[in-house]
């Protein structure tokens, strides 16, 4: 089994990489075994405390440089041409340390029923989709409150 085990700079052509798609909560560990997009299985084990950012590269010995990629997974997306509202959603978000990714217009976090019902109860719409999710890295870039088991928490109506 291949092993990557660090950061490694862009590779001079693309061609020369292969990628591995993963989802968030799988980019937030350090060590675990995944399979590259071209079949290949591989072995993760870096330094931890550092998310994996689509688009980085890993390498280790004797593997193939290899690109990170974000993969599709069940995201709500919550879009309004009214910044208030989305501040608004942002903060009660923030409130419950939900990873979220941020443009200009639009929020996105991990499917939550529970937190779109919240959103929804702010005046926001809210659709759900498959997309590649990349939250902002601020609190989760190994500083801030990182949880201890790096796990991400789904809130649910306690």
């Amino acid at each position: 089994m291949l092993r990557l085990d660090r950061r490694c700079p862009a590779p001079a052509s693309e061609t020369v990489s292969v990628a591995l798609s993963l989802p968030f909560e799988t980019r937030q560990r350090s060590r675990f075994r995944a399979v590259l997009d071209d079949g290949t299985e591989v072995a993760v084990m870096l330094q931890r405390g550092q998310i994996l950012r689509h688009g980085e590269y890993l390498c280790g010995p004797g593997a193939p440089v290899v690109r990170v990629a974000a993969a599709p997974e069940p995201v709500s997306e919550v879009r309004s041409t009214d910044p208030l509202l989305l501040m608004r959603a942002s903060y009660h978000l923030g409130n419950r340390h939900v990873p979220l990714e941020l443009a200009p217009g639009s929020l996105r976090y991990l499917h939550d029923h529970v937190l779109d019902d919240m959103v929804r109860g702010l005046g926001l719409t809210v659709t759900e989709s498959r997309l590649p999710f990349e939250p902002e890295a601020g609190a989760y870039a190994g500083g801030g409150h990182a949880h201890a088991n790096g796990h991400h928490h789904h809130h649910h109506a306690h």
